[in-house]
């Protein structure tokens, strides 16, 4: 009985062999050298060959994208001027009135006898309505005081022109024909209109029936004869270190007031009140010059400081 052989094992050839080593040596050499170059990437960084990188930029050379650039400095901007205060409703009004074209309200060059004139100038006719007010004790804005006068007038805002005129005589005339000569001591505020004169009930009952509540007028300067001398008063608060002056009964409207100071002649402001004022005592009881529209000049004596007493003079302007 034939015995069962064994196989004999298979034995590879030494060609064989020599290119497994050459192909096990070739993966190893391109391990080493992956290795090798994942060891000296700049970055660090550990992914594999390959694979997508994302670019990175270097902050260090350029600016991020979200990094903002420098703010450019804002050029001054102009200031604004101040702006001007707007006029209140009665210098509106006064200037308004001041250019209407009329015979009250139109400025003519001032006569020739009168260079100190304001808007009330001698030779000049003026239209305008006529009406009453009670005068109660016939004290007004020009401040004489109390009086028995009943002729007596409200000159309009306008043509009142800031107390200018105070003491003024003027003679009304009624569409009539009537007509009667009244002073000036109060002011008709607005809406009292250029040309118009509120009169004492006395003096408007002269020349229409109360009823009648206001007529056309006309009316013009006068300088009539006069009894009466010139009296000068300090206000109430006067002393050498601030005074208010102003004169009383003069026939013709006073354009300036003057006090005597170490310097000279000084010319005091007029108030809407009707008083020259020196704010700083110059010229407080010292000698006072005068000057009626005409330009004819009254000197009166150093008075005593008495404030609200009337200190007369033994002065009168000229008639025209």
């Amino acid at each position: 009985m034939a015995s069962r052989s064994r196989p004999r094992p298979h034995r590879r050839s030494p060609g064989k062999r020599r290119t497994a080593l050459v192909s096990a040596a070739l993966v190893a050499a391109v391990a080493v050298a992956v290795s090798l170059l994942m060891a000296l990437r700049p970055d660090g960084e550990s992914e594999a060959v390959g694979s997508a990188a994302t670019p990175v930029t270097d902050s260090r050379s350029q600016p991020s994208p979200s990094t903002p650039g420098p703010t450019p400095t804002p050029k001054p901007k102009p200031k604004p001027e101040k702006a001007t205060p707007k006029p209140s409703r009665t210098a509106s009004a006064t200037t308004a009135s001041k250019s209407a074209p009329s015979a009250t309200t139109t400025p003519r060059p001032a006569s020739g006898s009168a260079p100190l004139a304001g808007r009330i100038r001698p030779g000049v006719e003026y239209q305008g309505l006529a009406t009453f007010y009670d005068t109660s004790n016939g004290d007004g804005a020009c401040l004489y005081g109390p009086t028995d006068d009943v002729m007596t007038a409200a000159m309009n805002h306008t043509d009142y022109e800031t107390s200018k005129a105070c003491g003024a005589y003027v003679q009304v005339r009624a569409a009539n024909g009537t007509s009667i000569t009244v002073r000036v001591t109060n002011e008709c505020p607005l809406p009292c209109a250029p040309g118009q004169l509120d009169l004492s009930p006395q003096a408007f009952a002269k020349l229409a029936a109360p009823s009648a509540g206001r007529i056309p007028v006309t009316w013009r300067l006068l300088s009539p004869a006069v009894s009466d001398k010139i009296s000068v008063r300090y206000k109430t608060g006067s002393s050498p270190y601030w005074c208010a002056v102003q004169a009383v009964g003069h026939r013709n409207p006073l354009a300036r007031l003057e006090v005597e100071t170490a310097g000279g002649w000084r010319q005091l402001q007029r108030t809407e009140y009707n008083y020259f004022l020196s704010e700083q005592g110059e010229g407080c009881g010292a000698a006072i010059r005068l000057t009626d529209i005409y330009g004819e000049t009254l000197t009166v004596d150093a008075l005593t400081i008495r404030p609200d007493v009337l200190q007369p003079t033994r002065l009168q302007f000229a008639g025209h």
